[in-house]
């Protein structure tokens, strides 16, 4: 594994997502390189476990890495002195919680009344949500359609001297981010909508 301080935020996030007892969307997670401006992205997702596929309700996670935050990081690295640094670096950070297999157009208003304004926070920043955005999805000749509606929440988590200095830090700052996803999705799952059946039934 990278000795990097971003790879170490994503080993504590999937930490906190395993401890939760959430399920990996295996297929849905990537690692990847903006190779024109130097971003690294981690996408992931996870489910509630035996939802089969595609689970009901899931929440799909992406830390970005820009590549002015590798500048700062690397030159925090050779200096070892962060206040020399005009801005420290950061991590990006969306969480989009997701209802789909729906059978209905659902009722935005009831989706949002089960959800905070605000999302988890991390280390001393806190998640924002924004607007709901609704899907319809066609079958290929038209004849079925299922609807999805999500919500995310963003923001910034900054890299200060002692997350630099002990990358264990990330433990305790992303800690609490799997039971507040965990139980977000318990929530809505929770709520009257009429759903499709899965594609795939969870055997395990």
């Amino acid at each position: 594994m990278l000795d990097h301080i971003f790879t170490d935020a994503i080993g504590a996030l999937r930490d906190t997502l395993e401890q939760a007892l959430l399920e990996r969307q295996a297929l849905e997670e990537r690692f990847q390189s903006d190779i024109l401006l130097g971003d690294l992205t981690w996408e992931t997702s996870y489910g509630l476990p035996g939802e089969g596929l595609p689970p009901r309700v899931r929440a799909d996670i992406t830390l970005d890495w820009p590549t002015w935050s590798q500048s700062a990081y690397r030159s925090w690295y050779i200096n070892d002195d962060v206040d020399d640094l005009d801005d420290a670096p950061h991590i990006d950070i969306e969480i989009v919680v997701r209802i789909q297999r729906l059978a209905h157009l659902p009722t935005p208003q009831m989706f949002l009344a089960t959800l905070p304004l605000e999302g988890p926070a991390v280390g001393r920043d806190q998640l924002e949500r924004s607007g709901p955005t609704i899907e319809a999805i066609y079958s290929d000749d038209l004849s079925e359609v299922s609807h999805a509606i999500e919500v995310s929440y963003s923001g910034m988590y900054e890299l200060d001297e002692a997350v630099l200095e002990d990358g264990s830090v990330l433990d305790t700052h992303f800690g609490a981010m799997g039971g507040w996803i965990a139980s977000t999705l318990v929530r809505i799952g929770d709520l009257k909508f009429e759903f499709l059946p899965a594609e795939e039934e969870d055997v395990q």
